[in-house]
């Protein structure tokens, strides 16, 4: 066998083209001693090879201990004591109970024995063998840089992945943007993920006497955010084909009893033996506007509606209703009012999830509030919603200052 100086064995690279998934790849192929020899021999390879931290110790080809290079030599390095075991068995002097693993064990598995093992196992490293003979010897170092590399690479392919997932969330809300452009001259859209995907998301749609403007706030952010905004707008497909867009009360409704039906999400309440049951749904406004009749008809969960009618100094909200959409907490036949609004011409609508109103900022260290967002809307009312987007976003931002963003951010406001 090579000695244990010969540390090019090993096949460590951290590269993600060669990742160590078993401790067979950490292999350091070193000389061992077997308990027929004395300590003399042991003393003579330990001086002859600096770089050998340990030795293992083997019978009939099996590992039955270590010895330790420090402890040896320290322990030779006392009165007397070479002259007392030189020519005695080294097992005098080996630790018997070392860690011992098989090549086959996975490199996630060999960092739970080598952290139990406390600090032996992190300065002697560990034996390792091949059904049950031994082969080698690893360094506890090498299997720290393994999982590390390991770590890195599982962490780039879920970014990949959320990456991807961001291209799918924006390719789905793509008809909803054109839309939008087509249908209004005067509009502004805030769309901004905390992180890469979003669980906030919007929905817009045109018909002959008007259209449908919806902005929901789902459950978490992040992937799981992400993925509440998928069941939601296929619920809320599933609500529309039923037909009655220009009810969004009924039309919340609809999707409040498709998600529950779905998700089992009935009640909070589930026997010890049962499976847990999710409680996720989403805050929502949906909004109808008749352009013909000039009338907007807005149900809300939670999320507000802000309306400016042209001569009206303040900017008037309308509350939604107190409860979610499809929460364990909201009945099966819940209902949400409708508030129906005439809209002179020049009237502005806007919507904000939570994201806005409740992220913390300012030297106090409170959140941002509904009043921040009423003055910035009088303050900047006669300029174009783009202008307006672009004064939301930077009083926003500035208001934010060095504090975490804590939600994802999503705004509509368009101009009749």
């Amino acid at each position: 066998m090579h000695t244990q100086d010969n540390l090019a064995r090993i096949t460590a690279t951290g590269s993600h083209r060669h990742l160590i998934t078993q401790t067979i790849d950490l292999l350091i192929e070193a000389e061992a001693v077997t308990s027929a020899q004395s300590n003399g021999e042991v003393f003579r390879l330990f001086e002859e090879r600096p770089g050998l931290i340990g030795l293992p110790v083997i019978e009939n080809e099996r590992p039955i201990g270590m010895i330790n290079r420090n402890i040896f030599m320290q322990s030779f390095a006392r009165p007397f004591h070479r002259e007392i075991y030189l020519q005695k068995s080294c097992v005098a002097f080996m630790d018997k109970m070392p860690l011992i693993v098989e090549g086959t064990t996975s490199i996630q598995d060999l960092s739970f024995k080598v952290i139990a093992g406390g600090d032996k196992a992190l300065a002697d490293g560990f034996i390792i063998t091949e059904q049950g003979q031994y082969a080698g010897i690893g360094r506890a170092a090498d299997m720290l840089k393994a999982v590390a590399d390991l770590q890195a690479e599982k962490n780039r392919l879920v970014m990949e992945s959320i990456d991807y997932g961001s291209v799918i969330q924006k390719s789905l809300s793509r008809a909803s943007r054109e839309s939008m452009r087509r249908t209004l001259s005067d509009h502004f859209l805030i769309w901004e993920p905390r992180d890469v995907v979003s669980g906030d998301f919007y929905y817009f749609h045109e018909y002959e006497d008007g259209f449908l403007v919806i902005l929901f706030d789902c459950t978490g952010h992040g992937v799981p955010g992400a993925f509440m905004t998928l069941i939601m707008s296929a619920f809320l497909q599933s609500a529309l084909n039923e037909g009655g867009y220009r009810n969004p009360g009924a039309l919340i409704a609809a999707v409040n009893r498709h998600v529950k039906q779905a998700m089992g999400q009935i009640d909070h309440s589930h026997g010890d033996d049962a499976e847990p049951v999710s409680d996720d749904g989403m805050d929502a406004a949906f909004c109808w506007v008749d352009t013909k009749q000039r009338k907007l008809t807005y149900a809300g969960a939670h999320l507000p509606l802000f309306i400016r009618r042209p001569g009206v100094v303040e900017t008037e909200v309308v509350d939604g209703d107190r409860a979610g959409v499809g929460y364990a907490t909201t009945a099966m036949d819940q209902q949400w009012r409708n508030h129906e609004f005439d809209l002179p011409e020049g009237s502005s609508i806007y919507f904000f999830t939570d994201g806005f109103t409740d992220q913390l900022g300012g030297h106090k260290g409170i959140a941002f509030g509904k009043r921040r967002i009423r003055e910035l809307l009088l303050k900047h009312a006669d300029k174009p919603m783009p202008e307006q987007r672009s004064e939301l976003i930077s009083a926003f931002t500035t208001y934010q200052g060095k504090h975490p963003r804590k939600d994802d951010v999503a705004a509509i406001g368009f101009r009749i």
